[in-house]
């Protein structure tokens, strides 16, 4: 359940700085994806994007990118532009980072529970992730699987990281 001192809402621009905040406090493993990537990730997909804020002061602590995708093709990490596919076939999840200090406010399950609104409502049948840093457990929770991977989608796999575990949920 989510705290009552945090929100949802929708990831604006003004959200970046942050946004990379919250990130080079969670990304232990990964280098951090720059503020170009996440951009262009907004902006091709701005409905599909929240942040967790503080109800009083308005400053964030966590948030959540996903975009219509192709599942066999996912994004490289830290790519410099965001163009969706023509005919995506899931709703990628593409991060999603708690701060250390919010962590246990309900805003992961919160922001996880918009995503899966958000893929109903986009008429896309499947979701996929690539989970990093030992998240695949969390994952799995919340009915992600680990799926057969082909040779062009372990080679994607491979600029997440050793540990990477590609990761898909039906409706």
């Amino acid at each position: 359940m989510l705290s009552p001192n945090f929100l949802i809402r929708p990831m604006q621009a003004a959200d970046l700085p942050e946004v990379l905040h919250i990130q080079a406090a969670c990304f232990t493993e990964l280098q951090p994806e720059s503020r170009a990537s996440l951009a262009a990730k907004l902006q091709a997909a701005p409905a599909h994007c929240w942040v967790g804020a503080h109800q009083g002061s308005g400053g964030l602590a966590a948030y959540l990118f996903a975009l219509p995708w192709q599942a066999e093709a996912p994004p490289l990490l830290d790519a410099a532009d965001c163009v969706l596919p023509a005919r995506a076939d899931c709703l990628y999840l593409h991060d999603l980072s708690v701060h250390p200090v919010a962590r246990g406010s309900g805003l992961a399950q919160a922001l996880v529970q918009r995503f899966l609104q958000s893929l109903e409502a986009s008429g896309l049948d499947r979701a996929c992730l690539i989970a990093v840093q030992n998240s695949a457990s969390f994952w799995g929770r919340w009915g992600f699987a680990p799926r057969p991977v082909s040779p062009q989608l372990r080679h994607k796999l491979a600029s997440y990281g050793p540990d990477a575990h590609y990761l898909e949920r039906r409706g």
